[in-house]
């Protein structure tokens, strides 16, 4: 029989082990994203899997019977390093980000391809078959994600622009949008003799990048990611209460229920909303169901048990290998369900979650929670045109979490941009 080593001195056959393990490496690491995107710290288990199978791939390559190759060692190290930095950059990119970050994820879907030249060079210079394969695999990877797009954009619909959307805009770019346009890359604002438009995404186009235009430069909403948030609130609410799910609004969700007359706020950039678990409503039960309904309904459904929480977007789920390069989006409608069970805090009922939330107190167990009485029995609300249900005493719950709601708060806007909103949504506010 012929033995690992004889192998792997087949140059073919290291070839091609080299490229799988490549694209193993490649698959793990947009699939460790998933924990960034959603505010998380990837896990242990899952970044020692990725980093195991990026170090494999170095030693195929660099190593053989004969010595060790240093150009070869070197040159990959640092492909798959920048190349993997480019590609984290829009899931890092929702946090608070270097300038460095925030280009690269402005420009996300294309950046792999600067890499191009370096690596068709490398290619060409370096006698190294392995290397040389696994180089073209991962600018093939990153060519077939820039056409991916741009082929998906060809069904993006246009919007129009409300008044209000159009004046935060234009006070933000200072007058000019054409200049903002470019400086900004925003390339769903359309610009004609007819107006301005809005060119949004849909079912099978990336979502916009808000959290660049609502986060960063302070604009609204997009309108087709307003019209997406309404369609996934009314999906979800429709699946919890088909589930005999105890649930209500939550977060900036009722904040825009009750101050802002039953619509989102104006920067809203997720839907918030919460559900008690018991003996006959399992953590089990509800993921489950809900991931059979996702996949049925053609919404993703991720889940995250740990942390508490299961996040289900608008965008449908996709196929084996491209099922987790949606974490290289920029962009992401989806609701968070965040998880309480009822708890004793200091001798008092209390409804408990273990992730924070605003400034929800702590509890006796480690986690966070509210008075029972302040969200049960649940009542509804006027939500988006419908009723949905939200806590017993909703003023109460949005004092517990933000103190004085009604003052206007940008919390994750920056703050050049937060205070140019302010001026404006002080100028619209009634007098």
């Amino acid at each position: 029989m012929i033995g690992i080593e004889a192998l792997l001195a087949m140059p073919v056959i290291a070839m091609l082990i080299a490229v799988l393990l490549y694209v193993a490496t490649y698959l793990s690491y947009v699939r460790l994203l998933r924990y960034p995107r959603n505010w998380n710290s990837p896990s242990l288990p899952a970044s020692l899997t990725t980093g195991v199978l990026a170090s494999l791939t170095v030693l195929l390559v660099s190593f053989s019977p004969y010595g060790v190759d240093l150009s070869a060692l070197i040159i990959l190290v640092v492909c798959i390093a920048v190349t993997f930095f480019i590609i984290a950059a829009p899931a890092i990119a929702f946090r608070p980000a270097s300038r460095l970050v925030e280009f690269l994820a402005k420009h996300g879907d294309y950046a792999g391809l600067w890499l191009l030249v370096p690596a068709l060079l490398s290619v060409l210079v370096i006698p190294n078959i392995k290397l040389q394969a696994v180089l073209l695999m991962a600018m093939a990877i990153e060519i077939s994600w820039f056409l991916r797009l741009r082929w998906a954009d060809r069904n993006r619909p246009l919007y129009p622009m409300s008044e209000r959307d159009l004046s935060v805009l234009k006070t933000q770019a200072d007058g000019d949008l054409v200049a903002f346009r470019r400086r900004h890359g925003i390339r769903e604002l359309i610009l004609s003799k007819d107006g301005v438009g809005w060119r949004g995404c849909g079912k099978s186009t990336p979502a916009c990048p808000f959290n660049l235009y609502v986060n960063r430069l302070g604009l609204n909403t997009a309108p087709c990611c307003r019209e997406h948030m309404k369609v996934l609130s009314y999906y979800i609410t429709t699946c919890l209460n088909e589930m005999g799910v105890v649930h209500w609004l939550e977060g900036g969700n009722l904040l825009g229920a009750v101050r802002e007359n039953g619509n989102l706020l104006d920067w809203e950039d997720d839907i918030d909303i919460s559900v008690l678990l018991d003996d006959d409503m399992t953590w089990e039960r509800l993921t489950s169901g809900l991931a059979e309904r996702g996949a049925r309904d053609k919404f993703y459904v991720d889940i995250f048990e740990k942390k508490g929480y299961v996040s289900i977007s608008f965008d449908p789920p996709k196929q084996w290998p491209f099922r987790w390069e949606r974490n290289r989006f920029r962009g992401e409608i989806r609701t968070d369900i965040a998880i309480y069970r009822r708890a004793v805090s200091y001798g008092k009922d209390v409804l408990e979650r273990r992730s924070h939330k605003g400034s929800m107190p702590s509890t006796q167990n480690g986690g966070y929670g509210v008075p029972q009485g302040i969200v049960l029995p649940t009542k509804t609300i006027p939500f988006l045109g419908g009723d949905f249900v939200c806590p017993n005493q909703a003023e109460a719950y949005l004092h517990l979490l933000y103190g004085d709601f009604q003052k206007v708060e940008y919390t994750y806007v920056e703050p050049a941009a937060a205070k140019v909103r302010a001026a404006i949504d002080a100028d619209a506010s009634p007098k």
